[in-house]
């Protein structure tokens, strides 16, 4: 008899009885999905690389006439001779007017004015003292001043000066002599110092003799202390005069202390930059040029005189354009370095940009312009130039930058100079213009398709994409697709970028955050559904958002018009495609406008991959098993398709169909189609495919819950492949063949199927191969023999004295947490296994063992006695 527990274990349910009273929860019904449902994965679309060097390629959309040229003709009278200095806009603060009470009419001005005790500025001291040591550094250095005199036939130049009053003492030192008190009224009485000055470097400065000064004033009378003195000046002259005399004094010194500076910058472009210049124009030898390029941009970063505020600055550039017919690469690079290092502007700017873009088209010329730090002078353009009034610059400049971009040595070196974030802050300049003006201004969107090719190629850096997150650079890039919708140019490049940056999870993430995302990429879809690299890219780029994302599925479901837009976009295709059959069959050629058929099933590929992925959402896996038109057009694809000519196309269409089947729902169309399916599958259950052949069998585990597919499949003799499928070495084969027999057992008259082809020992050995690793699957085989052997009254009879003997050995073994668990797996995997052990393995195998041993005798069969 059996024991109470054995009579509860025989009123348990068959496994996998499909139950319609018991309603499941949400949490349920996604964790079933998780196990059921399946993403697919497939290739990032290829981007070939470009032969040639030019800004926009030979897939661009823009015709040659509407696209500025990369090719041109450079010569020095294309730049302008002066180049304009830039105009100050400081600002003067308004002069304080202040009132004056009269004087009275009695008093009278004393003519004896005091000399003013200019201040001493610190800045100016050390600013002048810089310029001195600078010239001093020169000298030291070999440039020594000349010691030849003008002849006498050249006028001589006189200065009038007072270097310095000395206050509080009777001595006066005028021009470095120190004079006693009437030395020095006699000196300021007699005509002034005529000094004579070596012309050869610069002019001779003039400045203002006190006119006025007849004799000392009265405090330099006295030895008397400085408050008697300070009283004394105070009844000579009265407080404004002074004041006025103070203020003279101090601008004097502003003006002495620049003219001693601008001496010195003399001395220095005299004694070191005219000689280089000499040698420029002199020299032949290409080498001794560039090496007199180089010294000549040291010599004037030495002397500060880069910029664009150095007054003989257009007679150096005059110098330096003409050097630009020669013609050479090194020699133009290390020119353009110093054009660039001396801030020219508009015309000038956009022709050394264009000089430098020119180069650059040459691969073989990268070398020079890494040695010569070519990529640091057009990062500054960027940096420091104005956007819309130098556009045009801006362009060969990131032409020349995105050649440079491509070359991976140079990866490092600009990620370290910050080109990602200088990119995106003019990314975010075009993008505020754009809002502000609300139209795009010109060039801008040439300039925008070499920003983002050059980014495109920088993203294969870690740090690179790092970097762009941490700016919040997708919904920039997002912005400029939306402002940007009719240039197909910046789209696709945006678009490849895109397709990289979500083939990594961080990104991806961020990406799918960004909600707006999802109409624009439809909106990119209508407007350019025959436009093949741009449509597969963002039908990939869907595919990536929705791959692990439910939340980014729901999104996007619940967009206006999403899944009418991807159909749309299938029915495009599907045409395509049998319009391109039908030319190869004709034998004719392919027209050059028309997409290559491989290009055509790329697309198909990645839109069934996104229809699989976002029917892993109840939700939405739900609408689409009900809805006609995406159910039709998936089946249209394996009637005209075969794995051997399409593979991924058939394997990726069947995975949706898998993905679809799993609802078992009262309006789904897979549930009214599902003997047609099961018909369209057998051709790919006999091909070659074991990827093909596991993703039919994954079909007909979710179909074969229905009866009538059940006696479909033994009609068919499919549950003969079924059971040969368990000899497989592929554990997923296994687990999928092992589901279809496990629903076939639930038909109590199909049972006996199993013990054809040797289904039960193919169980018990699968149960034995794989148990330990893969505790799914070992649930699968013990609920499969669990349904196989209800009612039995003796366990050898209905397993087979063999299969028994080796069920009793091993479900004890697995049912012993020690035993079972104790694999050499990481702490993470250990827990998986536990989880799947506790919740799914032991409970089933051990009502299995159970039923086993109370209808097993250990006792052996008496012999039959011989007659």
């Amino acid at each position: 008899m059996l024991s109470p527990n054995d009579k509860k274990l025989e009123k348990l349910d068959l496994f996998y009885r499909p139950s319609v009273a018991k309603p499941k929860t949400s949490a349920e019904i996604i964790s079933e999905a998780r196990n059921a449902l399946r993403t697919i994965r497939t290739q990032r679309p290829f981007t070939p690389r470009e032969d040639q060097r030019k800004l926009f390629g030979p897939a661009s959309s823009r015709t040659p006439e509407n696209r500025p040229p990369s090719s041109f003709s450079l010569h020095a009278s294309s730049f302008e001779p002066s180049d304009p200095r830039p105009i100050s806009r400081a600002r003067l603060s308004p002069l304080e007017l202040k009132l004056k009470a009269p004087t009275s009419p009695t008093t009278k001005k004393d003519p004896c004015l005091p000399f003013p005790k200019p201040p001493v500025d610190p800045v100016k001291i050390r600013r002048v003292s810089s310029a001195r040591a600078r010239f001093f550094r020169a000298a030291s250095q070999g440039a020594h001043l000349p010691d030849r005199t003008l002849p006498p036939t050249e006028r001589k130049k006189t200065v009038e000066s007072i270097e310095r009053v000395m206050m509080g003492t009777s001595m006066v030192k005028i021009n470095g002599t120190h004079l006693t008190e009437s030395n020095a009224i006699g000196c300021l009485k007699s005509h002034p110092l005529q000094l004579t000055y070596d012309g050869g470097f610069s002019e001779i400065r003039e400045q203002e003799m006190f006119k006025e000064a007849t004799s000392l004033p009265s405090y330099l009378r006295s030895r008397g202390d400085q408050g008697k003195r300070s009283s004394r000046a105070s009844s000579c002259c009265n407080s404004s005069n002074l004041s006025r005399l103070e203020t003279k004094a101090v601008s004097k010194d502003d003006l002495q202390d620049k003219n001693t500076e601008t001496e010195v910058d003399d001395i220095f472009w005299n004694t070191r930059i005219v000689p280089i210049l000499h040698e420029l124009e002199k020299e032949e030898n290409i080498e001794m040029v560039c090496a007199a390029c180089t010294q000549l941009h040291h010599a004037l970063e030495e002397g500060n005189m880069l910029g664009n505020k150095f007054k003989r600055r257009n007679i150096l550039l005059k110098t330096l354009y003409k050097l630009v017919d020669v013609g050479s690469d090194p020699l133009s690079l290390k020119l353009a370095k110093i054009i660039l290092a001396l801030k020219v502007s508009r015309k000038n700017l956009l022709n050394v940009c264009k000089l430098i873009f020119k180069i650059s088209r040459s691969e073989k010329n990268d070398s020079l312009i890494q040695n010569d730090s070519i990529l640091e002078s057009l990062l500054e353009v960027l940096r420091s130039e104005d956007l819309r009034t130098n556009t045009e610059a801006f362009l060969y400049c990131m032409g020349a930058i995105k050649f440079l971009s491509g070359n991976p040595g140079f990866l490092n070196e600009m990620i370290s100079k910050d080109t990602v974030e200088i990119l995106m802050n003019l990314i975010k300049q075009i993008n505020e213009n754009t809002k502000k003006c609300g139209t795009c201004f010109p060039n801008s969107g040439h300039l925008l398709v070499q920003v983002t090719a050059t980014l495109r190629n920088l993203i294969d850096s870690p740090l690179a994409r790092r970097k762009l997150l941490s700016v919040s650079a997708l919904p920039q890039l997002c912005s400029v697709m939306g402002q940007y919708l009719g240039d197909a140019d910046v789209c696709t490049n945006i678009a490849r970028m895109f397709s990289k940056l979500t083939s990594y999870h961080d990104c991806c993430v961020a990406l799918a955050s960004y909600s707006r995302c999802y109409a624009l990429f439809l909106n990119l879809i209508n407007k350019y559904q025959k436009k093949q690299d741009l449509v597969v890219r963002i039908v990939f780029i869907l595919g990536n958002l929705t791959a692990k994302n439910n939340q980014a599925r729901e999104q996007f479901f619940k967009e206006k018009g999403s899944i009418p837009t991807l159909l749309a976009l299938f029915r495009t295709f599907c045409k395509l495609d049998v319009h391109s059959e039908r030319r190869e069959g004709e034998g004719g050629e392919q027209p050059k406008a028309q997409t290559p058929p491989a290009q055509v099933e790329d697309v198909l590929i990645k839109l069934t991959r996104v229809l699989a992925n976002l029917a892993i959402h109840p939700g939405v896996g739900q609408a689409m098993a009900a809805d006609p038109q995406v159910v039709g057009l998936l089946l249209t694809t394996l009637e005209h398709k075969s794995v051997d000519d399409c593979e991924e196309l058939v394997i990726n269409t069947t995975a949706t169909i898998n993905n679809l089947s799993y609802y078992q729902v009262k309006n789904s169309v897979i549930q009214d189609k599902r003997l047609y399916i099961a018909e369209l599958l057998l051709k790919l259950l006999v091909s070659n495919n074991m990827e093909g052949i596991l993703e039919a069998v994954r079909v007909f585990g979710n179909l074969s819950q229905d009866r009538d597919i059940c006696d479909f499949i033994v009609q068919k003799n499919i549950h003969k492949f079924m059971i040969a499928l368990l000899g497989a070495t592929h554990q997923d084969i296994c687990f999928s063949a092992c589901g279809v027999l496990l629903n076939l057992t639930v038909d109590k008259d199909k049972r006996v199927i199993l013990k054809e082809g040797g289904g039960i020992k193919k169980l018990v050995d699968c149960l034995k191969d794989f148990g330990p690793t893969d505790w799914q699957l070992a649930c699968l085989v013990c609920k499969t023999l669990w349904n196989f052997s209800e009612n039995i009254t003796n366990a050898s009879s209905c397993f087979g004295d063999e299969d028994t003997n080796t069920l009793l050995v091993l479900l004890p073994s697995f049912l012993d947490e020690e035993l079972a668990l104790d694999g050499s797996f990481d702490q993470d995997l250990k827990n998986y296994h536990k989880l799947h052990w506790e919740t799914e393995f032991k409970p089933v195998a051990q009502q299995l063992l159970n039923r086993i041993q109370s209808r097993h005798s250990f006792l052996d069969p008496l012999p039959i006695p011989a007659f």
